[in-house]
């Protein structure tokens, strides 16, 4: 088995870095953060012009029919740079949850306005703090209008169209709901990274329609977490890896008695470990990846692996790096609290770290 990228991915993700070096420096994410915008207007336009939101999506329905090992690197791309942009939420889990469940009527009508940009898809799953299992949604559906309120969505306020985890009788169906219609409120909730806002979401009596089969709401959703898990996997991946390029220029142009104080044994070590969990992360990506493209039965047990490795290797590669920048590491000046807001949020966006042991461990019970 070959888990290497071919030439035309890795050319299509060097296509992305350097269109993202051009257009996205780390001030944009910054501006984003200061200036209480939802995302970044600018660079969500020409990243969907680039044809990034559409990766994944068949051409028939409007989309670059590129496949989704080119999505999850370019996804890399945008995690090196903190593009704050609501591209997991839009091109990832409601995109998904479309080309999962949705009729062909309604990937028509909308898989064309999310691979252009001119939609932004949300998907609407957490009820309050804590870990969230959809069959204890309490956001009711009755095939036709939703009631009740989802928080923290991620991306909320900037979306116009949310996938929404919702109780359907006695069991759960995913609901698709224009955000701009009538019953539906939207406010912004405090966030620990603001360049990826979190929104409360509520719903009385807002229209909605059914995505898939009614009772089947969180299969469904359990299967777009696992292949949006892997997705952000690697924007956890690239974002780990800028953040220890950071580190290592910084501590190489730092001097102290003489030499660069990232030949000081204790810092080698330390970069050594973060260098070995961003490794580990890449080696269950590789797997990951191929079994999303594949759609493979390991994907569970391969997302779950993916999941919790990323979340580590960035959560470390983000905290050294405020250790390593020494007595400015922790101001607003430097860049390194901005990818310990993103390591912090990503490893929480679709349910901690801790959440997706637990799946992995009963998923392998499951399969012994």
């Amino acid at each position: 088995m070959n888990l290497e990228f071919s030439d035309d991915q890795k050319f299509v993700q060097q296509t992305a870095r350097d269109y993202l070096a051009e257009n996205c420096e780390l001030g944009v994410c910054r501006g984003v953060l200061e200036s209480g915008q939802p995302f970044a207007a600018d660079l969500w336009k020409g990243v969907a012009e680039m044809g990034w939101l559409g990766a994944a999506v068949p051409e028939e329905f409007g989309g670059a029919g590129l496949g989704r090992l080119e999505l999850v690197l370019i996804a890399q791309e945008l995690g090196r740079v903190l593009a704050p942009i609501p591209f997991s939420s839009s091109a990832v889990l409601a995109t998904e949850a479309l080309l999962l469940a949705g009729s062909e009527e309604q990937k028509q009508r909308h898989l064309p306005r999310l691979a252009s940009g001119e939609a932004i898809g949300a998907f609407a799953l957490a009820e309050g703090l804590g870990d969230f299992d959809p069959t204890s949604a309490g956001v009711k559906f009755d095939g036709k209008k939703l009631k009740g309120e989802k928080l923290p969505v991620q991306d909320g306020a900037a979306a116009t169209l949310a996938v929404v985890v919702a109780r359907e009788g006695k069991g759960q169906s995913l609901a698709l709901v224009d955000l701009q219609a009538q019953g539906v409120t939207r406010s912004a909730l405090q966030s620990f990274d603001p360049s990826r806002p979190l929104a409360r979401i509520s719903f009385d009596g807002a229209a909605a329609e059914r995505l898939g089969k009614a009772g089947q709401g969180a299969a469904l959703a359990q299967r777009v977490l696992d292949r949006a898990a892997v997705v952000m996997a690697y924007e956890q991946i690239g974002g780990a890896e800028r953040a220890l390029d950071i580190t290592r220029e910084h501590t190489m142009g730092r001097f102290a008695f003489g030499r660069p104080v990232a030949s000081f044994q204790a810092l080698k070590h330390r970069m050594a470990d973060v260098y070995g969990k961003i490794q580990i992360a890449i080696s269950n990506g590789y797997y990951a990846a191929w079994a999303l493209e594949n759609d493979e039965k390991e994907l569970g047990v391969a997302a779950c692996a993916a999941r919790v490795a990323a979340s580590e290797a960035f959560v470390l590669a983000s905290e050294e790096m405020i250790q390593m920048h020494g007595g400015v590491g922790f101001t607003w000046e430097y860049d390194c609290h901005l990818f310990y807001r993103r390591a912090r949020s990503l490893a929480q966006a679709i349910g901690g770290a801790d959440e997706w042991r637990e799946k992995l461990v009963s998923r392998v019970e499951a399969t012994l």
